[in-house]
């Protein structure tokens, strides 16, 4: 007679899964605010828009949701090779809450999708830390996710992940880039490096060209190959928030970019009306080390580098000129540095650099 086979045998541990969802639980609580429902053993999480009555109101009276959804493409390979678990989740958030940031919606809470060959409690517990960390940075709830064991569809030690983000804005205050203007400026927020996009070039650079190793130190960073590369992705909801919360009637931030895949040149354009260029002055900040190293170790074009990687400045915001240089204060105050990097002009829309 046949072996009894169980879920366990075909690489699926249930125990396992349920411990892992138990020891996850402080991490989500730690996220919490007053509008989350309690509801842990639900099958899907509960936010309230009511609350105590009053707060969505006072926040918006015609309430606009806006979700994205986004992942941290092969920079979890860099994770892979460091061993080193506990930074990819605050990217997972930081890419999803940038990106419905832009439209001026303040993130309400989010959700996360981990995949993997076989459930490592301690590996996936560090994720789960970061992404919880990630919601603490961005001001919102972690409201649930899921954790698909799927063996055969990763190697030992590999996982996928994807986020999903979902905001508030009032719609009167939804921003689109549609008031911009010439005349208008360019204020440069930076980023914390590479942050999540351009890594299969990344690691083309480093470890085929170059035949580097993680653990190998680049005098110019002054920290290892792992440790530039693992460097998180910059979560921009604090200094944004208050930025657009000390406007509230006037309308000073026409446009914003989150500066992904695409660079300034591709990402930019996103937000501009149709008749209007930006003029980028690519003088006006300083283009991180990281970027000048993959740019010499790859022989990499500038002009690829600009189209691939945000080179230093991870959001732009389109703003009137006479309030661009409060806002850079503000920045500052809240350890978020920018720059004035250019200018809108009459155009066709695109991306110009001077």
């Amino acid at each position: 007679m046949a072996k009894e086979l169980t879920y366990k045998d075909a690489g699926v541990n249930l125990d396992l899964a349920a411990d892992f969802k138990k020891q996850i639980e402080h991490h989500l609580r730690r996220t919490f605010g007053p509008l989350v429902m309690d509801n842990m053993g639900g099958f899907g999480g509960l936010y309230s828009l009511h609350g105590d009555g009053k707060l969505f109101q006072k926040r918006a009276k015609k309430p606009v949701l806006v979700a994205g959804a986004d992942g941290v493409g092969t920079k979890v390979k860099i994770a892979f090779m460091m061993d080193k678990h506990d930074t990819v989740g605050i990217d997972l958030v930081a890419m999803s809450v940038n990106d419905i940031l832009v439209q001026g919606a303040e993130p309400l809470f989010f959700l996360d999708y981990i995949a993997t060959g076989e459930l490592d409690e301690h590996r996936q517990l560090d994720i789960v830390k970061g992404i919880a960390d990630g919601c603490e940075m961005a001001e919102c709830a972690l409201l649930g996710g899921e954790t698909a064991q799927m063996p055969d569809m990763y190697r030992k030690g590999e996982y996928d992940l994807a986020g999903f983000a979902v905001g508030l804005v009032e719609a009167g205050r939804l921003i689109d880039g549609r008031r911009a203007e010439p005349g208008d400026v360019l204020v440069g927020l930076e980023s914390s490096g590479i942050h999540s996009n351009g890594y299969s070039l990344v690691r083309k650079v480093f470890f085929e060209r170059q035949k580097m190793k993680v653990t190998d130190t680049i005098a110019e960073l002054g920290m290892s190959v792992g440790e530039a590369l693992l460097r998180p992705t910059r979560v921009y909801v604090r200094a944004v928030k208050a930025v657009l919360r000390h406007y509230r009637v006037k309308h000073v931030v026409k446009g914003i970019a989150h500066i992904t895949g695409g660079g300034l040149v591709e990402n930019v354009p996103r937000v501009l009306p149709k008749n209007c260029d930006a003029v980028i002055r690519k003088k006006s900040w300083t283009v991180p080390p990281i970027f000048d190293v993959i740019r010499k170790f790859g022989s990499v074009p500038r002009d690829e580098m600009d189209r691939v990687f945000n080179m230093g400045i991870g959001m732009v915001l389109i703003v009137s000129p006479f309030y661009a240089d409060s806002i850079i204060s503000q920045l500052a105050r809240l350890d978020q540095p920018a720059h004035i990097i250019g200018e809108i002009k009459p155009g066709s829309g695109t991306v110009q650099f001077a």
